[in-house]
């Protein structure tokens, strides 16, 4: 009774099936605990600094810094915590400037994700001082950087590979999100559409699972959410949804505007004659002399999105609050200073929605204010469907779910369209990397080893002589010539192995034998695909084995050769999928598209 052949098919699955990722989940879900606990002690720093700095207390309670009485002495707080921070970075870590976000992004995707220790301790302490002493950030992008070298720091103290310790970082980072806003759907969403650039069940299951986890301790660490409730709106309409798409068009152009001031500082601080260790006190000064007028600009600004939610705040306070807001956070953030950038952009997206809802002819400035702070966030960040997710976990008011989305999606298209990066990447691209957001499936993953190769495949004798080969290679033989490697086959014509070019200049240079054959010269110990093999596997193969090439040969019989695929074949075979995306196929309506 004959034994039933193996197919391709038996073995393809969906997704990549990996059993380790029950051992990740399993350390996924400690670093998630971790990461709460760390998001704790950022949130009590961050009040016990403010308290002190402006109230002159000692205490864990969180106040906003607008209420300080310290008149025209405010200004020198943020410029004391800008030249802590710049100290901070020049004799601790360099790594601790900036939001967090780019340089999470930088250890996953080009440091092999591995994070120094003093990043953990330095990021959350020079966060807490920068908005502790007025700084006008939020504490998710710290957080998220903390939470990253966490989760960096727990997986280096195991035998896990590069993409393990991504995954393991990434639950870090999704797990400090999830606890500072009681957000954990959108910290997972943020995770794949920022962080993980993947969708597979090996990462997606534990981050997932780290962000539920730190979710459930927020309960007992800081209370349960949300932490912006406001009174569930009218669900839109026809005509909202059209105003929806409106808001979310200018926010996207807001989106521009911001990301491009943000760097134009740069730029600025850049050409200064001092050493970028004071940039910080001098983004400081700006921050105070901001605060000095309008004290709604400083710290992370959570009463003021409470609110711009509530439709509290109108009229010409809050185009002040934009215009403030928008100068001296980009000032700041120019500056290289420590802080995070979601909480920003829902204040300034709160405050375009709500100025615009004195010419919308429906809905109150709350609603609107909840649609472009969603809008502002996935224009300028290009995550829409986090920042849909965020504003909802932040609010809990569905009804204006579908308005989101309209908003969101419209910011998205005018920044991808307009700018050809974020505020996030443009940081990690002026340090040399490139990273590209868009996700697809390799198309070698679709096709078959049989759609690729090369049928007509030339063989010779084991019995040939290398010389003979040589011969008629350096004659330029069309059907030899045209590969860099000759399949070798016996006297039954069964596959007995393979020669390449390098082989047969080997073999004339090192052995000075007359009657050397090629299978002598050759290599008997063969790798082969199958027709039915997924392409990508086969180049996996390749790569492997660190060879160019490969025999095609039958499932029944391996040694009954019916192809050759090359790297050749391969890239014909991808050029052809990208005509697909490029050329376009006459339609029925001609000359309209």
């Amino acid at each position: 009774m004959t034994s039933r052949v193996e197919r391709a098919e038996d073995r393809l699955a969906d997704f990549t099936q990996d059993k380790r990722v029950l051992i990740l989940s399993l350390m996924a879900i400690v670093i998630g605990a971790l990461s709460a606990v760390v998001a704790k002690i950022l949130v009590w720093l961050i009040a016990i600094i403010t308290n002190l700095v402006f109230y002159r207390t000692l205490s864990a309670e969180f106040i906003s810094p607008a209420n300080h009485h310290l008149g025209p002495f405010v200004i020198l707080a943020p410029v004391a915590g800008g030249l802590v921070i710049g100290l901070m970075a020049r004799f601790g870590s360099e790594k601790i400037r900036g939001h967090g976000i780019p340089e999470a992004l930088e250890a996953i995707l080009f440091g092999r994700s591995r994070m120094e220790p003093k990043v953990a301790v330095l990021k959350p302490l020079s966060s807490a001082i920068s908005i502790g002493t007025g700084g006008p950030f939020g504490a998710e992008g710290p957080i998220i950087m903390t939470g990253g070298a966490v989760g960096s720091l727990f997986a280096q103290m195991f035998h896990l590979s590069p993409a393990e310790r991504k995954t393991l970082l990434v639950a870090g980072a999704a797990g400090g999100m999830a606890a500072i806003f009681a957000a954990p759907v959108a910290a997972v969403l943020l995770a794949v559409e920022l962080l993980l650039f993947e969708w597979k069940p090996r990462s997606f299951i534990p981050v997932a699972l780290a962000a539920a986890t730190a979710g459930a301790l927020r309960i007992p660490l800081m209370g349960s959410g949300p932490i912006f409730p406001v009174n569930a709106h009218l669900a839109l309409g026809t005509e909202g949804l059209v105003l929806a798409l409106v808001v979310g068009i200018i926010a996207g152009l807001a989106s521009g505007v911001l990301t491009t001031l943000v760097y134009a500082f740069e730029d600025l601080f850049t050409k200064l004659p001092i050493h970028w260790m004071w940039w910080p006190a001098i983004g400081g000064l700006f921050v105070g002399i901001g605060g000095y007028i309008d004290p709604r600009v400083l710290g992370v600004g959570y009463e003021t999105i409470q609110g711009l939610l509530r439709g509290e705040l109108i009229g010409p306070l809050v185009a002040g609050l934009l215009i403030g807001k928008a100068l001296v956070w980009s000032i700041s953030l120019g500056s290289g200073t420590s802080g995070g950038v979601l909480a920003p952009l829902l204040i300034m997206g709160g405050a375009l929605g709500a100025l615009e809802a004195r010419w919308l002819p429906m809905g109150d400035a709350g609603m609107w204010a909840m649609i472009s702070m969603a809008a502002m966030m996935g224009g300028t960040m290009r995550s829409p469907l986090t920042a849909m997710v965020f504003t909802l976990e932040l609010t809990h008011d569905l009804n204006l779910l579908p308005g989101m989305l309209v908003a969101c999606i419209a910011a998205h298209a005018v920044t991808v369209l307009a700018l050809r990066r974020s505020i996030l990447t443009e940081k990690v691209a002026r340090r040399g990397f490139h990273i590209n957001r868009e996700y697809v499936v390799d198309p070698l993953m679709g096709l078959r080893v049989s759609e690729a190769m090369d049928r007509d495949v030339p063989t010779i004798s084991a019995s040939m002589k290398v010389t003979e080969l040589a011969d008629r290679l350096a004659k330029r033989d069309r059907r030899l010539s045209r590969r860099q490697g000759t399949l070798i086959v016996d006297e039954g014509g069964s596959l007995c192995g393979i020669i390449t070019r390098g082989d047969v200049l080997r073999a004339i240079e090192e052995f000075d034998k007359e009657g050397l054959t090629v299978i002598e010269a050759g290599s008997r110990n063969l790798i082969v695909t199958y027709p039915d093999e997924i392409l990508y596997e086969a180049i996996e193969k390749m790569v492997r084995h660190d060879v160019g090439r490969l025999p095609v040969v039958s499932r029944e019989n391996s040694h009954e050769v019916v192809g050759y695929l090359g790297r050749a074949a391969v890239m014909t075979a991808r050029l052809h999928r990208m005509k697909e995306e490029q050329e376009r196929e006459p339609g029925w309506l001609q000359g309209l598209a």
